[in-house]
């Protein structure tokens, strides 16, 4: 299970009830802050979620109104002993922005006060434990160094009790064992097998989250069959020259996606102020009618959908 939290969901500059973006992921003792609009840390406040352990930074592009809250970001944590280091994930373009904003604008010291860590995104994992993966995949929007992620929880065979009770597999680490994929031998001598007393095996949840985007074509492999898609709706079907002028995609196309990739859930965000929420809502829902615009403070759970 993925949880979201939606910390900014406006598009260029901020509305009244909208920041700019800005998104936590939660999994487990994981946390990661996709984007950092301005604003973001008193929005991450705001939220209740608190800086711990949020030190993991996913930028989707390097287009200022999603990185300029690492700036007030960074100066915080500089001055906060809990929080001793940034990983800070990016295309090479949008990383020399962020390395110019934080090192020559906000800690301009010989010794800074945190550890910096610039991972250079490409397409590809980026991380993964016993349970889940994080990838990176290329999005089309302005210049050749945006980035949407792809987390997906690994697929696990669940321990059938009552086959383990009827076999005489004792409790403890002979049942982790066999849940590791190791056969194991009883003090009778018969082996166990882990196809004796584990399930069939059952798919982990899939979560893609992309901002920006200026076409979908090249999007719908990656986000085929998954629970929950998160994208852009900057516009409004009725300005679609305009959305493709400025490598934007409309709340119609971002439905059209979802249908074409078989998604369970879609939530739109990156919303311009130009238009009522309830115009994006309707014509998404027109075409696809699982579709949430998110708001900011929105917390969603991403669990595997039976379909």
């Amino acid at each position: 299970m993925f949880e979201v939290v939606f910390l900014g969901t406006s598009a260029s500059a901020p509305s009244v009830h909208r920041g700019l973006s800005a998104n936590v992921i939660l999994h487990k003792e994981y946390r990661f802050l996709i984007d950092c609009g301005e604003g973001t840390q008193r929005q991450i406040l705001q939220s209740g979620l608190g800086f711990k352990r949020l030190n993991k930074i996913l930028l989707t592009h390097g287009h200022l109104d999603h990185i300029l809250g690492l700036g007030g970001l960074a100066s915080t944590f500089s001055r906060w002993e809990a929080i001793d280091k940034m990983e800070i994930y990016g295309g090479p373009r949008t990383l020399e922005r962020v390395k110019d904003l934080l090192l020559k604008v906000v800690l301009r010291a010989e010794k800074l006060p945190l550890k910096l860590d610039f991972i250079t995104l490409k397409p590809g994992l980026i991380f993964e434990d016993k349970t889940f993966q994080l990838s990176a995949f290329p999005v089309s929007h302005r210049g050749a160094d945006c980035f949407g992620f792809l987390f997906q929880e690994k697929s696990r065979r669940p321990f059938l009790n009552d086959k383990a009770e009827a076999l005489g597999v004792p409790i403890g680490p002979e049942r982790r064992r066999i849940v590791a994929g190791e056969s194991i031998t009883l003090p009778d001598g018969r082996v166990i097998q882990p196809d004796d007393v584990l399930g069939p095996e059952i798919p982990g949840a899939k979560l893609v989250f992309i901002c920006d985007a200026g076409r979908t074509d090249n999007l719908v492999d990656v986000a085929q069959n998954a629970d929950a898609l998160v994208i852009e709706a900057t516009y409004l079907d009725v300005d679609a020259k305009m959305a493709h002028n400025f490598g934007h995609i409309t709340a119609t196309q971002a439905a059209k996606l979802a249908i074409e990739a078989n998604v369970s859930r879609l939530y739109l965000t990156h919303l311009s102020r130009r238009y009522r929420e309830q115009d994006v809502l309707n014509e998404a829902r027109a075409i696809f009618p699982n579709t949430i615009v998110a708001r900011d403070f929105d917390r969603i759970k991403v669990v595997k959908e039976k379909r």
